[in-house]
């Protein structure tokens, strides 16, 4: 703990300036000016690297149909995520919740990794073959870096498909459909849905011998903290990695909006990939506008110095 607490003050001395967030009228200024970067020149680096740390966020999901429950169109019928994934919410109104991730649950059943996902699980195989790295860290619960086929994620926010027991506390991976029968059917998202008010002892239950608790969702909510031990193994990545990929995150969500700054502060090459310039776009040497979709595939495609194995 003492160690994580360290880390983590190195890690905001390092890159406070990036608190202080830009106007409208700078990030304006910033659009304007900055345009993408040279890709022949990424590519260069590229093939030099031999630790890569990809970040990802929701934007590197999009492409799937995959929606964030973000900003003004994203409600579940008449609440935010914010409304919902929070502890209390959770004890106020379980079968609420449920329905919510219910619905999210199926909904990403029926999604398909996109060529973000894909390019970076080949590059992973490709280059590890090479003995060279590639780790995935991503604020992203949906498994489409999984079901793509990278092997090295860290997950910093957990994931639809695994449940926590709110009694003993074990996790585990679970891809029932529907994960409980009392749920078959529920959590459409119309606002003129009625709340399904299922009894507790019919939601999600640990199958953990003589505990029986009620299960949650094994995400990280409002107001909860990151987990230590991920958190911890992720510094250690930024800290060796020798180039940084940031891709599809708005870079507003802490601590993860300190990841690349605090890569770009000791003088690694950061690329970000994204639609829109963000709060941070000015710290990192490569900049590439458009759909993660289009725009990485190209950039992380095997380069001509590789040795085809």
């Amino acid at each position: 703990m003492i160690l994580l607490q360290f880390n983590a003050r190195k890690l905001f001395s390092q890159v406070g300036h990036c608190l202080k967030r830009p106007s409208k009228l700078q990030l304006t200024q910033i659009e304007m000016s900055r345009q993408s970067s040279d890709l022949a020149e990424f590519r260069e680096v590229f093939a030099k690297a031999k630790h890569i740390t990809i970040l990802t966020g929701a934007g590197a999901s999009a492409e799937s149909g995959v929606p964030t429950f973000r900003g003004a169109g994203g409600f579940w019928r008449k609440w935010q995520a914010q409304d919902l994934a929070t502890p209390e919410a959770f004890s106020r109104n379980p079968s609420r919740v449920w329905e919510f991730y219910h619905y999210r649950r199926e909904l990403m059943l029926s999604k398909k990794p996109n060529s973000a996902h894909i390019a970076i699980a080949e590059c992973e195989a490709r280059l590890s073959k090479q003995g060279r790295k590639v780790v995935v860290i991503t604020q992203n619960i949906d498994e489409l870096h999984k079901r793509a086929g990278s092997k090295d994620i860290y997950e910093i926010h957990g994931s639809l498909f695994k449940t926590r027991c709110t009694n003993c506390k074990h996790v585990a991976e679970n891809y029932r459909s529907p994960i409980c029968p009392a749920l078959a059917g529920k959590g459409a998202p119309d606002p003129n849905s009625d709340d399904a008010k299922i009894p507790v002892e019919h939601l999600p239950r640990c199958e953990k011998s003589g505990c029986n608790g009620l299960l949650r969702p094994h995400v990280v909510w409002f107001g909860e903290t990151l987990d230590s031990d991920i958190l911890m193994e992720v510094n250690n990545e930024l800290e060796i990695c020798d180039l940084c990929l940031l891709v599809g995150t708005s870079s507003i969500v802490y601590p993860a909006a300190l990841f690349a700054p605090q890569v770009a502060a000791r003088g690694v090459p950061v690329a970000e990939f994204n639609t829109v310039i963000t709060e941070a776009t000015t710290q990192f040497r490569f900049y590439f506008q458009g759909p993660c979709g289009t725009t990485l595939p190209p950039a992380l495609a095997r380069h001509e110095s590789e040795v085809i194995f």
